[in-house]
């Protein structure tokens, strides 16, 4: 018997990526961010960003990955300079 799998099994690929701002750090590594579109998420830092130390502050420009499911969390993937 062949398992079936959804068209792509990585709930990673199928996340939506937006710019935003962040507006408020939070405890626990947790940010308040401004996306485009004027709405208010709560996004949390890539375990890659944790591991190099890279640090948010408010007011920085990132890349959110938001999950299809959960569109009021996120993911900050990366900081722009």
């Amino acid at each position: 018997m062949e398992k079936k799998h959804a068209d792509s099994g990585n709930p990673k690929e199928d996340a939506i990526e937006v710019m935003a701002t962040v507006i408020e750090p939070l405890p626990n590594a947790m940010f308040r961010v401004e996306l485009e579109n004027k709405h208010q998420v709560l996004a949390h830092i890539s375990g890659k960003m944790r591991k190099n130390f890279i640090r948010i502050l408010a007011g920085d420009k990132v890349a959110v990955e938001l999950s299809p499911y959960d569109l009021t969390r996120g993911r900050i993937v990366y900081r722009y300079k």
